[in-house]
């Protein structure tokens, strides 16, 4: 039996995702979010062999969440789902390490055999967002302006940054400075939207 967190935030999806994975006799919902936020201490709770997360979470989006449960729980398998685009992410996820990256518009029988398929210690990308991250550009900000500019976009103020990253407040804002100056942004807010859209942070 395959044990699987399910963690998204739109209820009437989540709900139908449950019921269709119940349907298989070898796959077991053992728990299912509307949180990003929750899914490592529910994971650390209920062990779960694969996580099928949404990229797109409140409080903590998915991407960051399995990179902590490769810190946490290693032996959890994760399976992205995206509703977008974005070269980006696809290159965010597999550098988070992440077993599966999948569109939400997969259909039921590619979904349950890419869940078996992560289960079993294999990997699953979608072929289109495959080839789009391989044409995109990468990300012209370093490792920690990127961390910085995310943490930015939950609306994090330099000071909490820096207390979160062991930071001084003034170097916080000399990353987002360089952050926004590496985007051609106007602003910090605009670095946020350029990178978001691209699926940098």
């Amino acid at each position: 039996m395959i044990r699987i967190l399910l963690a998204e935030d739109v209820e009437l999806l989540r709900s139908a995702l449950v019921g269709l994975l119940s349907l298989e006799d070898d796959l077991q919902v053992v728990a299912e979010l509307a949180s990003g936020a929750l899914i490592v201490p529910t994971a650390l709770e209920v062990q779960p062999d694969v996580a099928v997360l949404d990229i797109d979470l409140p409080e903590v989006d998915g991407l960051t969440a399995a990179e902590r449960l490769r810190e946490r729980l290693p032996g959890c398998r994760v399976l992205i789902l995206t509703g977008l685009n974005r070269p980006g992410q696809l290159r965010r996820a597999l550098a988070a390490q992440v077993a599966g990256f999948l569109p939400k518009d997969v259909r039921h029988a590619e979904l349950t055999g890419a869940i078996r398929t992560v289960a079993s210690g294999g990997r699953v990308l979608d072929p289109a967002l495959t080839a789009a991250a391989l044409e995109a550009s990468a990300s012209p900000m370093s490792q920690r302006e990127t961390m910085v500019l995310r943490l930015s976009a939950t609306g994090a103020s330099p000071g909490e940054i820096a207390e979160q990253l062991f930071l001084t407040p003034g170097t916080v804002r000399n990353y987002l400075t360089s952050a926004a100056a590496k985007l051609d942004a106007r602003n910090r807010v605009d670095a946020i939207r350029i990178a978001t859209e691209a699926g940098w942070i």
